[in-house]
């Protein structure tokens, strides 16, 4: 597929400071697309702002900085109090922030596994808060930046925060495996993408060498371009479709995650 316009799409990236995040916006900016460049901070958003204006020849009134620690719910809806007042059209949001679990079970101010929150409540809630915005016109999308490893992932629906028995990797993958689920959710299409190992912070988790950042994010973009025809709920390895675990499109797991992380975000979704 060649290189298309992307003048016309209005996107916000989360945890696009570093990494595959960032890359992915500077893409979507090379390709003329307004993009919302989210970060922990609003000052780290405006640095990873600056970086693709003088670094990847930007333009500056295409992108927007955005500050919100996705460790603290609050922030996320005030996130999405800003993006529906400034931005009622979003075409996509790119769900790519994350996190290692620590090594010490780690819970934050809303009383959630840390990794559990950050890599799949806040996108949950994010997504939800988003709706009117996502669905204001046709083709509106959410592509979820998941993870082979939620193969290796169980939710552990009576303790999903793990406090009986905690693991960094089992936390970590069932955060990637939540994120696979809820993009079958049915409020709005949305696609998950395993864009392969990749040399950044995550990277410890899976090998020692990876590609380039880049890479990675090239295949979040194609699936943002509206070229490039989804279903709800697809799974992609990299370019190509692919079967994700079987528990993830499961149309109960779907209805009981959505229960649980209801229950978890609370009324605001």
């Amino acid at each position: 597929m060649s290189v298309s316009d992307l003048s016309s799409r209005t996107v916000l990236v989360t945890g696009a400071t570093s990494g595959i995040g960032h890359e992915t916006a500077r893409l979507l900016a090379a390709r003329g697309a307004t993009v919302l460049v989210h970060g922990r901070t609003a000052e780290g958003a405006r640095a990873a702002t600056d970086r693709l204006i003088t670094m990847a020849d930007a333009d500056a009134a295409r992108l927007c900085p955005l500050g919100a620690d996705f460790a603290r719910l609050e922030e996320v809806e005030q996130l999405a109090s800003r993006v529906l007042a400034e931005h009622p059209r979003l075409d996509v949001l790119v769900n790519n922030a994350g996190m290692a679990a620590p090594e010490r079970h780690t819970v934050t101010p809303d009383g959630n596994e840390i990794a559990f929150q950050v890599n799949f409540l806040a996108h949950y809630l994010l997504t939800h808060l988003l709706e009117p915005a996502l669905t204001s016109t046709a083709g509106g999308r959410v592509v979820n930046v998941s993870s082979s490893l939620h193969r290796t992932g169980s939710i552990q629906w009576s303790d999903p925060n793990r406090i009986r028995r905690y693991s960094r990797l089992a936390a970590y993958a069932q955060s990637q495996l939540a994120l696979t689920v809820f993009a079958a959710d049915p409020r709005v299409t949305a696609v998950s993408v395993d864009p392969g190992i990749c040399a950044t912070s995550l990277l410890h988790l899976y090998a020692h060498e990876g590609a380039a950042p880049a890479e990675g994010a090239a295949h979040v973009v194609r699936l943002c371009d509206p070229r490039t025809e989804v279903t709800n709920g697809e799974y992609y390895d990299r370019a190509h479709r692919a079967d994700a675990a079987p528990t993830a499109t499961e149309p109960r797991t779907v209805k009981r995650l959505s229960k649980l992380a209801k229950s978890l975000v609370g009324s605001a979704a």
